[in-house]
């Protein structure tokens, strides 16, 4: 019999059942076209329809103002680190221009080792002196007046950390990696110039990378970068100017659709304060296991903790194993275990999570 198990992976993560089930029934025949959708022409009536809804349909789903544009890119926010200075840094007449960065983690850390080799750089805040377990206050953030742009790191995936709010800095336009949340709690999209998303969190496999790009951003991009990642010819040639990554798009789309019939981002948005609350109110009731990160800076989608005993790492992971709960190891740089819990992990899933580790701890405790 086929195995079934909750996915705590990090990502590439759990994608919702229903939409794997769906792209198994088309995989070989895309709605009587007779192509699977691998095999498209990306220019082809079928391909396009694809596009144009998962287009639409994210529109919708974040209500992004008519001002923006929605680009299906390459590269994932690794490549991103790269494309946005190359886009945004050419705004400023004075070279080189200078771009503020708040720290907040390990994807904070590798967004601003790339932007040194095109700007300079600002730290404008860390809680590297805490090991990266809270988010700087807004008002101890030393921001420069005339910066290229303001970047954040929306949720940081290894220390558990997460913006709960979007922050104001003023005419600065504001750029956010929201590649672990995006799609799982209300925000206003009209708050920030650029937000770019890996698809393999929250809304497909990894291959395909979502930028929403308000349209005074266009235009800007250096000399040195590349056409394919121009911002402007990628929207003037509809996410078309190279092959798109076609396979990902649809099953972006197939989650889009999925969403929206749940209810939408609001309704994503219950269902994980449900789960978060459940994993961290057992936390904040044992202290055979431990979470660093002060209650209100606490991810609601990456929960790393640590067991006080550490010799029981193996153990847990084996046992988790055997239960059918899988992918809990902690990131390599900081150890210990990480739940991660986004849209695609259902409530039961997280509720067994609990039950094992109550259970762990009544037998090793």
């Amino acid at each position: 019999m086929k195995r079934v198990v909750y996915n705590f992976s990090p990502g590439p993560a759990a994608l919702p059942k229903e939409v794997i089930q769906q792209a198994a029934d088309e995989m070989t025949d895309w709605r009587g076209s007779g192509l699977s959708v691998m095999e498209m022409s990306h220019r082809g009536k079928e391909f396009t329809e694809i596009l144009a809804n998962a287009k639409s349909d994210l529109r919708a789903l974040l209500s992004i103002p008519d001002n923006y544009q929605i680009l299906f890119m390459q590269g994932g926010a690794i490549a991103e680190n790269a494309v946005v200075p190359m886009n945004l840094v050419g705004r400023k007449s004075q070279q080189p221009a200078t771009i503020d960065f708040v720290n907040t983690g390990h994807w904070s850390v590798k967004t601003i080792e790339e932007a040194h080799k095109y700007a300079k750089v600002n730290i404008a805040a860390s809680s590297e002196d805490a090991g990266f377990t809270y988010i700087p206050a807004r008002d101890t953030w030393k921001l420069t007046p005339d910066a290229a742009y303001v970047h954040i790191c929306t949720n940081e995936t290894i220390g558990g950390v997460e913006f709960d709010y979007t922050p104001e800095v003023g005419d600065v336009p504001l750029v956010g990696d929201m590649s672990s949340n995006i799609l799982s709690r209300e925000f206003d999209v009209s708050k920030y110039a650029v937000i770019y998303a890996g698809a393999q969190k929250n809304i497909g496999p990894s291959g395909v990378t979502i930028v929403i790009v308000r349209d005074d951003m266009l235009g800007h991009a250096l000399p040195i970068c590349p056409s394919a990642f121009d911002w402007k010819l990628v929207v003037e040639h509809d996410s078309m100017f190279n092959t798109p990554p076609t396979y990902p798009i649809y099953i972006a789309g197939l989650v889009f659709q999925h969403v929206l019939k749940l209810g939408g981002v609001a309704a994503m948005e219950k269902i994980n304060i449900q789960k978060a609350d459940l994993i961290y109110n057992y936390l904040n009731s044992t202290d055979f296991y431990i979470n660093r990160v002060p209650a209100a800076h606490r991810s609601r989608m990456n929960v790393p903790f640590f067991l006080r005993d550490e010799s029981l790492n193996a153990k847990f992971i084996e046992e988790a194993d055997k239960n059918d709960l899988v992918q809990l190891k902690g990131h390599s740089s900081v150890g210990g275990m990480r739940a991660s819990i986004y849209n695609a992990m259902p409530l039961e899933g997280v509720q067994k999570l609990v039950a094992f580790m109550k259970d762990f701890e009544k037998k090793y405790g």
